[in-house]
């Protein structure tokens, strides 16, 4: 059974390793092994949300479902994240700054069981290409929810300070368009 107690004092113990990220990949690999016992201990994805399992100054952890067909601006993190599938697949487009503002630089998809090592310089907007919910542990090295990462608006030109809140509208934007698509049950 995975322990969300035990999950957080692993990571914060590997943040003592020489290469934290590493280490932190490896705890993310054994507990997205067994996707069963993460959707048990953190409940059957039903609605998109990111959900805060630990912040502190040095790591933050979420777990973060997708809604169905939603997308994520271009974003980053200023920081290494370690992201793993317990459910569904998380599309990653992966970007680079150029003159004309942001081109792209590759994609990688990441599905159930798999791990995603990012960079502390990457830039990434995410999609949740499937008719399902995606669920996944995003392990960050500091505090996501501290200023200092940006995000590209579509419209809205240039870089922009990344809004945690805007993201959460996104994803609550997501979740009222897929519920209202769906039919209705009896």
């Amino acid at each position: 059974m995975f322990d969300i107690d035990r999950f957080v004092a692993d990571c914060r113990a590997a943040l003592g390793e020489p290469t934290p990220e590493l280490a932190m990949r490896e705890i993310l690999e054994r507990a997205v092994s067994r996707p069963s016992d993460l959707e048990a201990a953190l409940g059957t994805p039903r609605r998109g949300e990111i959900a805060a399992l630990h912040r502190a100054p040095d790591l933050t952890i979420l777990n973060v479902v997708w809604t169905p067909c939603m997308s994520i601006n271009p974003h980053n993190h200023r920081m290494w994240a370690a992201i793993g599938l317990y459910g569904g697949r998380e599309d990653n487009i992966f970007h680079r700054r150029s003159p004309e503002g942001l081109s792209l630089a590759g994609r990688r998809e990441v599905s159930t069981g798999e791990v995603l090592l990012l960079g502390h310089d990457v830039i990434h907007s995410v999609e949740n290409p499937l008719r399902s919910y995606a669920g996944a542990i995003h392990i960050y090295g500091g505090d996501l929810f501290a200023p200092g990462r940006s995000e590209w608006i579509p419209g809205v030109p240039g870089e922009q300070p990344f809004d945690v809140e805007r993201a959460r509208r996104v994803m609550a934007e997501a979740n009222e368009l897929w519920e209202s698509a769906q039919p209705l049950r009896t």
